[in-house]
């Protein structure tokens, strides 16, 4: 195993938290597991943290020794292993907050995609202008440069939904969003005509929640789901006032599921949602 001199990813982070759930579900301190793998305390808690890149094969061996039986699990676990990934997100290291690096990642290795928004459209839906109306309005207020990096950050990350092999998406949006003209009539009706342009494609699913849907679930909060291999390995990722926030426990995993399952039940289908999408469009 060679040491990791950057900082771990989200990911490498993710891998070390799965291992010492094994290991503490198999009733093992570090030391134990260390003297099962032939190595020491130290060095399991270092995998554990993601300060050790391990190998597949190490990790398939730590599978063994914590008595895993789910082997689609410890295959998942195999394939997060190697050395620090360099995504294209890593330019913007030391110029971002390191939650949008993890963001990144998280999507860039996602399985599928389910969104939840409100107020603003999903950042993988937004077209530059709609993404520089919001990312100016923010306090405290960013300079030129910085505005643009987040812009540029936010772009990119849309390479998921594009290529040979796009990650699939299924985007709940409430009416709220679609009528929130941010940059103007002309920057929202733009915004709307990307979307129901994406909308066609066939591994994009839009949704929209009409007004007259009423009350419903996690009504002030939007809500990006990373789908894994497994789906013990999902990760949510909440926006708020303080940065971005992961959660990765099983209960908030199934919780956060069960949120979205009802989001999308009240939600038009979406040949409605797409005329509701053109209506709007054709008004601004």
């Amino acid at each position: 195993m060679a040491r990791i001199k950057l900082p771990p990813t989200i990911r490498q982070r993710r891998l070390g938290a799965e291992l010492r759930r094994l290991r503490e579900q198999a009733e093992l301190n570090a030391t134990q597991a260390g003297v099962l793998l032939g190595s020491s305390q130290s060095r399991v808690s270092s995998i554990e943290s993601g300060g050790y890149a391990v190998s597949a094969d190490r990790v398939r061996a730590m599978g063994r020794a914590y008595g895993c039986a789910d082997q689609a699990l410890v295959e998942a676990l195999a394939e997060m292993t190697g050395g620090r990934t360099r995504g294209w997100w890593d330019e913007y290291r030391d110029i971002l907050p390191p939650s949008m690096l993890d963001m990144a990642e998280l999507e860039h290795h996602a399985q599928a995609m389910r969104v939840a928004s409100v107020i603003h459209m999903p950042g993988v839906l937004q077209t530059r202008d709609h993404a520089h109306a919001i990312i100016s309005a923010v306090e405290p207020p960013l300079a030129p440069h910085e505005v643009e990096h987040r812009i540029s950050h936010r772009i990119k990350r849309q390479a998921v939904l594009h290529g040979e092999q796009p990650t699939p998406l299924t985007a709940t949006i409430h009416e709220a969003a679609l009528r929130m003209e941010f940059g103007g009539p002309g920057v929202a009706r733009a915004q709307l005509e990307y979307l129901l342009t994406m909308s066609e494609r066939e591994h994009i699913t839009v949704l929209v929640i009409p007004f007259g849907a009423g009350a419903f679930p996690n009504s002030g909060q939007g809500i990006i789901y990373c789908c894994g291999e497994v789906t013990r390995l999902d990760t949510v990722q909440l926006d708020t006032d303080h940065g971005s926030e992961f959660l990765d426990t099983q209960p908030q995993l199934t919780w956060y599921r069960s949120t979205l399952d009802r989001l999308e039940a009240l939600a038009l289908k979406p040949a409605q949602s797409r005329d509701m999408i053109r209506r709007i469009a054709q008004s601004l």
